[in-house]
């Protein structure tokens, strides 16, 4: 067996792991309940999609899985969902208090107390296989619990299981969709570990699903049920030559052997298509070679950036449904005498393919129409610094403008305590029984023992005067 583990880390990694374990019940018609009636060898785990569960002897079929938040409330939805008899009570696993969009608090205080908890769950669940190949992370960096626990999770892993493969599957924060003012600085910090530990990365992108939820399925205002519904479909496209049988299948360790030229270079970006509603989707052909356009055009990225501004290394094409050796090749050509699909000179042919005969599944109800035949695609290309760095440069600049509106107020508090206390500022000595820390906090000055801070305080208690009298001197930065 060839068996994989999926963590779920933070609110993001939950709600995206709840509609991926959705979608492959419904492929292996998996009943909310764990019991799947056309099994006919139950309590013998021989069948294909034992990859991704575990079955017991009752014929009951649990999901590899672990899930944990620092905070409660997203696990006990999970809990009290649609799905509550399908995972294992020990794999759900929740905090008292969260890490407040703060990395140092899921990397270094909160997340410390939870991380060999998940360690012996995911010692467990490792235990219980007989060929372990790999993990699935799935988390958001721009959080606190997804950048902070999900870096020291990788860590651990690295050392206790530094010979299998890590793919993660990361939402990266939006260049103008945000839900928090220390997203870039979560992400900054986060993206060292996946550097580190991590064999491939592949980049998601709130704000890019949108525009894909709005323009092809005519979604006004999708939801992050419509997003998580889209990302679970290129998840379950790369892992379904594990769970089914195909004329060409990819084993999870070709993604990192294909797409990653050198090590640290595994950020990848992913396509889908058709991603059509149900009113257009009889109107239309789907052929192999108009799906395969469609997955190198820039709007059917699934992250913030131009391919076409960028060169491909490597791609890998996943086509399932009602597809045959001879269109996969016939399409393959066309895109390579195409001017805007350009490669590395080093890499002229970086073409990986994979057929399988499993058509893709769609929720019942949902946006998405059932098709014949699908391809994802996951693509190494230039463009993610792109994507990067556009984001990057956005927030910080909205960043910057918010603490000026923080320090212009600092300013106005310190002019009118000047003139109350008809003092100088280049001689202000103030007594801390009289004054209070909190009273400093308001006034903008950061009380630290050295004045070389790293974000915009303009003033700071010099460090030179005695601690122990509770008489400070408040120097100006430079």
């Amino acid at each position: 067996m060839r068996e994989i583990i999926s963590i779920h880390i933070g609110q993001a990694g939950i709600q995206v792991g709840n509609s991926c374990w959705e979608l492959y019940c419904l492929e292996h018609g998996i009943q909310p309940d764990g019991l799947m009636p056309s099994d006919t060898s139950v309590g013998v785990a021989r069948d294909a999609f034992n990859t991704f569960f575990s079955e017991t002897s009752a014929g009951k079929h649990v999901p590899r899985a672990l899930f944990v938040d620092l905070e409660p409330t997203v696990i006990d939805e999970v809990k009290t969902g649609i799905y509550r008899q399908l995972f294992h009570p020990e794999q759900l696993i929740s905090h008292k208090e969260d890490a407040a969009n703060n990395f140092a608090r899921g990397h270094y205080t909160v997340g410390r107390e939870v991380i060999d908890l998940c360690l012996d769950r995911i010692r467990k669940l490792a235990d219980n296989c007989t060929g372990l190949q790999g993990f699935l992370v799935f988390n958001a960096v721009g959080g606190g619990t997804g950048s902070g626990l999900g870096s020291l999770l990788l860590e651990r892993l690295s050392v206790d299981y530094g010979r299998k493969s890590k793919l993660g599957f990361t939402i990266y924060p939006s260049p103008q969709i945000s839900t928090a003012v220390v997203e870039p600085y979560n992400s900054v910090l986060s993206t060292h570990s996946l550097i580190e530990h991590t064999d491939v990365v592949v980049l998601l992108d709130n704000e890019a699903i949108y525009d894909i939820c709005k323009r092809s399925l005519d979604i006004e205002r999708p939801t992050y049920t419509n997003l998580n519904r889209l990302i679970s479909q290129v998840i379950s496209s790369l892992t379904t030559s594990l769970r089914f049988d195909g004329a060409i299948n990819v084993d999870i360790t070709e993604f990192q052997t294909n797409l990653v030229p050198y090590p640290r270079i595994h950020f990848m970006l992913s396509s889908y298509a058709p991603i059509i509603s149900v009113e257009k989707a009889y109107h239309e052909q789907h052929s192999v070679p108009e799906i395969t356009n469609s997955v190198f055009e820039p709007s059917s990225v699934m992250a913030k950036c131009d391919p076409r501004h960028g060169k491909y290394m490597a791609c890998c094409l996943m086509y399932r449904g009602d597809v045959v050796p001879k269109d996969v090749n016939a399409a393959v050509h066309s895109i390579k005498t195409k001017r805007a699909v350009q490669f590395v000179d080093w890499c002229p042919t970086g073409f990986k393919c994979g057929i399988n005969y499993q058509p893709p599944t769609v929720v019942p109800g949902g946006d998405l129409a059932k098709v014949q035949r699908a391809v994802c695609m996951i693509s190494n290309n230039t463009a993610v610094a792109e994507g990067w760095k556009k984001g990057s440069s956005q927030r910080q600049g909205r960043i910057l403008r918010h603490w000026r509106r923080i320090m212009r107020k600092s300013e106005l508090k310190l002019k009118m305590m000047r003139r109350k206390l008809n003092i100088e500022p280049c001689d202000l000595e103030i007594c801390l029984f009289s004054f209070g820390i909190s009273q400093l906090g308001v006034l903008g000055w950061h009380c630290c023992p050295t004045p070389t801070i790293s974000f915009p305080v303009r003033y700071c208690i010099s460090p030179v005067h005695d601690w122990q009298s509770r008489s400070v001197k408040l120097v100006e930065l430079v």
